[in-house]
């Protein structure tokens, strides 16, 4: 054996959820029972090991050997370990401190800073003994800043700390801009917004700048407290897309991305394949045969649904970056801001591949004599009015010869005019011409109402709901894997695709099982463990992966099931044109209403900014970019009429 001795790894308590808690347990009883009221420790580190003890006594966590005696004999301690702590603290003054509280370390610095503000010892600190003593004893300016004690006790030298620290600005931003950041960040009272600017101003600019940040600025909505505007952002992005540059010069990185293609000589309508050859490569080729004999408008349009797949089964967009898709580390790695639209590779691969499907089509109807502003003008003037009576649409075609400039530029307004002819139709049941001339407002998407009421499910937020759909399709349930013969992505996969039996899960699994049976999710058969209900599955499914289900799109079935989960209180139904995630999604392309990092397409190309400076490619991807939108518009207000007129799943563009 080596002779050194092994240091004792300290007791620290990082919350009850914490998976690293159990590692201390044994070490917590062992100071408990150590633990002598009357010689309390005297170094601050060991007080503060002391302060943690008492967290995970007052949780209750014990090693699973403990009595109820030795239990109540710890518990019994706490007051006397707290007393102890709140002595030891107080006792701190001017003098001495910096030796008090050197060797402190890292861990200990937050709880550090915490218990001196509980106990007042930052009004009889100054700041001169105060702030170099706690970065010698391991504390970090954020420390710090989570302390509003301690921020409104040195407030001018906290803001000369934040002025001149090269990461001070990250302060600001993660205070003004960041989502779900785990610490508050309190600021000095005597932080102006001129102030904030020049900070983070200079931040950017700096050779210490971390991309995350700066792109944060850079997608930041007008922030005044924080002195961010439409100049700051510009120069943030200006700084964000140097530094990704002279990233990539130096990494390559992996090759993804779509490839669609026409084939001449395949009959099946679509092929699809991933090549991994050089990267990772999502292939599809598509028949010209089938193309070919579906250029008639309703099967134009059919394509869109059905062959480029631009919904799903229940006619729900795949557009839209749902959470469901991201993996665990886009979840985890990356800073989010706090007006951002949250998006991952599955959203980029989805984007890249819709477009480039939207473009082939246009090219190969463009060689057919055939525009696609043209059979979105046949829907709304004659498909609504000759297939269910909707009579007074109007859609206006882009002239053929216009530049894509005046294209876009047409198109958004015509959409936006699309939208508000269907919310009156819905509302007023015909169009009225001047009303709509009266009436005509920017489209707010979430508010466009539909013609059936009760259209979408939607979950509640129940606890026993939120806990099955984690348990059954979360890559992060305890229920995927018992060996290597028998494991899955989920746990539903691991259900569906094997027979898997109560006594196969390990003893920690099982309350979890557990849970699902009586919730009547899952059936023990003594053979298997089976899912009970495919109607409720597929409800449960949908509430996961795309955020809302369908109600119309259901079984008779699956109705049944939806009446009763909304009985047990777990979703409920509401009713518009499209899901709330739909309608973020629109809202993320179209303009800066919720989301502060979209392309912003229709504000920019409405009001005339930045649109004349662009090249003809720009515009001309912008082009594409709106037909996709206006197309996915179409595909919902169809099966709107769809739903409203038969509550059958008919081929909706059939005439």
């Amino acid at each position: 054996m080596s002779d050194e001795v092994e240091e004792v790894r300290r007791v620290r308590f990082y919350g009850p959820n914490d998976m690293a808690t159990g590692l201390f347990v044994q070490r917590v009883a062992e100071l408990v029972e150590a633990f002598d009221p009357d010689e309390p420790p005297q170094s601050t580190a060991d007080i503060l090991e002391l302060h943690n003890v008492q967290q995970y006594l007052e949780h209750g966590f014990f090693p699973l050997g403990y009595t109820d005696e030795e239990r109540d004999r710890a518990l019994e301690r706490i007051p006397a370990i707290r007393s102890a702590v709140a002595r030891h603290i107080s006792a701190m003054d001017e003098v001495g401190f910096a030796v008090a509280v050197r060797g402190v370390g890292r861990e200990y610095s937050a709880d550090l800073i915490d218990l001196l503000g509980r106990n007042g010892v930052f009004r009889r600190v100054p700041s001169t003994t105060m702030l170099p003593a706690l970065y010698a004893a391991g504390a970090h300016l954020g420390d710090m800043l989570a302390s509003k004690k301690l921020v409104d006790a040195y407030d001018a030298e906290i803001l000369d700390e934040l002025r001149n620290a090269p990461r001070g600005a990250e302060h600001l931003i993660r205070r003004y801009l960041q989502a779900d950041v785990r610490e508050e960040v309190h600021l000095p009272s005597s932080l102006t917004p001129a102030a904030a600017r020049a900070v983070i101003e200079r931040y950017i600019d700096g050779v210490d700048a971390n991309p995350n940040y700066v792109g944060l600025v850079a997608t930041a909505k007008n922030t005044p407290q924080a002195g961010v505007d439409a100049k700051l952002r510009l120069r943030a992005r200006r700084r964000s897309t140097q530094m990704t540059e002279a990233f990539f010069a130096e990494n390559s990185g992996l090759k993804t991305g779509c490839d669609v293609g026409i084939s001449e000589t395949q009959n099946a309508p679509v092929t699809s394949e991933v090549d991994t050859s050089d990267g990772w490569i999502a292939r599809y080729r598509y028949s010209r045969r089938w193309l070919e004999e579906s250029c008639d408008y309703p099967s134009i349009l059919n394509n869109f649904q059905h062959l480029f797949g631009f919904v799903d089964q229940q006619a729900l967009l795949v557009l839209p970056s749902y959470p469901a898709q991201l993996g665990v580390m886009e979840r985890i790695i990356g800073t989010t801001g706090k007006h951002e639209y949250k998006v991952g590779a599955e959203f980029q691969s989805t984007d890249i591949r819709t477009m480039l499907q939207t473009r082939l089509y246009h090219f190969f109807l463009h060689s057919k004599g055939i525009e696609l502003e043209w059979v979105m003008a046949w829907f709304f003037e004659k498909y609504l009015a000759e297939q269910f009576g909707a009579r007074g649409f109007s859609f206006t075609a882009s002239d053929r010869d216009a530049s894509h400039l005046q294209r876009v530029r047409h198109l958004f307004v015509e959409m936006e005019s699309a939208a508000n002819q269907y919310t009156q139709y819905v509302q007023e049941g015909e169009l009225d011409r001047e009303l709509l001339e009266v009436a005509s407002e920017q489209v707010r998407y979430r508010e466009i109402p539909s013609l059936v009421t009760g259209k979408y499910l939607y979950p509640t937020g129940s606890d026993d709901l939120n806990t099955i759909i984690h348990l059954l399709f979360s890559d992060q349930s305890s229920l995927t894997y018992i060996n290597e013969d028998l494991k899955s992505d989920t746990a539903a996969g691991l259900l569906v695709e094997n027979e898997v039996a109560y006594d196969d899960f390990e003893d920690y699994q099982r309350p979890s099982i557990d849970f699902l049976i009586e919730q009547d999710v899952v059936r023990n058969t003594g053979s298997r463990v089976c899912i009970i209900n495919p109607e409720r599955f597929q409800i449960l499914a949908a509430l996961f992966s795309t955020e809302a289900a369908n109600f119309f799109h259901l079984s008779e079935a699956g109705r049944a099931q939806a009446g009763a989960m909304v009985a047990k209180g777990w979703i409920t139904r509401r009713s518009s044109l499209l899901t709330d995630a739909e309608a973020d999604y629109f809202n993320y392309m179209l303009n800066s209403v919720d989301f502060s990092n979209g392309p912003r397409l229709r504000n920019r190309y409405l009001h005339g900014s930045q649109a004349n400076r662009d090249s003809e490619d720009e515009h001309f991807a912008t082009y594409i970019n709106a037909l996709r939108l206006t197309i996915a518009l179409v595909v919902k207000i169809n099966d709107d009429f769809c739903i409203a007129s038969s509550h059958q799943q008919a081929n909706p563009f059939h005439a």
